[in-house]
């Protein structure tokens, strides 16, 4: 499997924008801050032909202890889901 990291995104939009590698990384981390700040506000964040992030909360619950199976409290647990626009999962699956 490729891996396709933040070091290549910045070369890519360095070259391509003829920006300095630099001038690329502050855009770059720029707009990953932002989309960051919009999540932790419990923001949807859409990005159009590309996809939606989602912040997503799992309710506590009730649990059972994998190994003395006793009964537990599970906290509640935030993370962040994705949806693939359609133009791209139609790219994907061509």
């Amino acid at each position: 499997m490729n891996k396709f990291n933040r070091k290549d995104l910045v070369q890519l939009v360095a070259d391509g924008g003829h920006f300095s590698k630099k001038d690329a990384r502050t855009a770059i981390d720029l707009v990953f801050a932002e989309i960051e700040k919009a999540l932790f506000e419990g923001k949807e964040v859409n990005i159009t032909n590309f996809g939606v992030f989602t912040p997503k909360t799992r309710q506590s619950r009730d649990g059972t202890h994998p190994k003395k199976h006793t009964r537990i409290k599970i906290a509640e647990t935030r993370s962040i889901g994705f949806r693939l626009s359609k133009k791209i999962k139609n790219k994907l699956n061509k």
